[in-house]
């Protein structure tokens, strides 16, 4: 299994940089998990087959490049993008970003081959499956409806935890897994602002070296996303202090293969 966190920030002279500002994740450069970036940055063949978008939740920067993505695409599609999520978050983009003020309500419209885009509602605990991904989306701690999820394409397995800050279930159901290669796991927030993060429900690495210690599986490579770009060095180093065995960071735009 592949997978790849697209690049979404530019340094002065416009090459891509180290820092997150959108989230989107590209598994086997054919579906996505979440779409922050994925009409910016995901390279020709991926917009050739990416076809599925699963959403952990609904704040901007996890969805700003879906509404431009099959826009982009609009014309040329011969099957809908189908959008995968619970209900609560397809209520949310229909209220507020596919609701023709925002945007067009593009499952709504048809091109000359039928639809563009159809909803797949899920169900929190329920697995489900996108082309060769099954799917388990585990609730997490986040200011807004959120999950994470458990994905497995048959030979792999790993687990990404959306935003969120302290959580328990989700690493009861980690610790059920029993091969589990990777752990994609947020730590959005220096420790200095520790009340920003209690308050918008992220974590810090203090915060996440706490919650690692309710992780079982301690030879599972675990890696850091979702930092603020603002502060993203003093995180690094904070999480680099902490000296936590088999945790290192994402690196945005490389490939990585478990």
């Amino acid at each position: 299994m592949k997978i790849q966190l697209l690049p979404s920030t530019f340094d002065e002279n416009g090459s891509a940089s180290p820092r997150q500002h959108l989230a989107c994740f590209i598994i086997d450069d054919c579906v996505a998990i979440d779409a922050g970036s994925l009409a910016m940055a995901a390279s020709t063949d991926q917009w050739s087959q990416i076809r599925d978008v699963v959403l952990t939740h609904a704040h901007l920067d996890h969805i700003a490049g879906l509404p431009l993505f099959i826009d982009d695409l609009f014309s040329t599609l011969d099957a809908p993008i189908f959008v995968h999520a619970t209900r609560e978050v397809i209520e949310t983009l229909e209220q507020n970003i596919f609701n023709w003020a925002i945007y067009p309500r593009f499952c709504e419209l048809e091109n000359v081959n039928g639809a563009v885009m159809k909803y797949q509602p899920f169900e929190i605990g329920k697995e489900f499956f996108v082309k060769h991904l099954r799917l388990k989306p585990i609730s997490v701690n986040h200011r807004v409806p959120t999950v994470g999820f458990i994905i497995a394409d048959g030979e792999t397995t790993f687990a990404i935890s959306g935003d969120t800050a302290e959580v328990d279930g989700f690493w009861q159901s980690l610790n059920s897994e029993e091969n589990l290669s990777a752990l994609l796991i947020e730590c959005a927030l220096p420790n200095e602002l520790v009340e920003l993060a209690d308050a918008s429900h992220h974590l810090t690495p203090l915060g996440l070296q706490k919650e690692l210690l309710k992780f079982n599986r301690k030879e599972c490579s675990v890696y850091v996303i979702n930092i603020k770009p603002m502060y993203r060095e003093t995180v690094v180093r904070q999480i680099a202090e902490l000296g936590i065995e088999n945790l290192q960071i994402l690196e945005i735009g490389q490939v990585y293969e478990w």
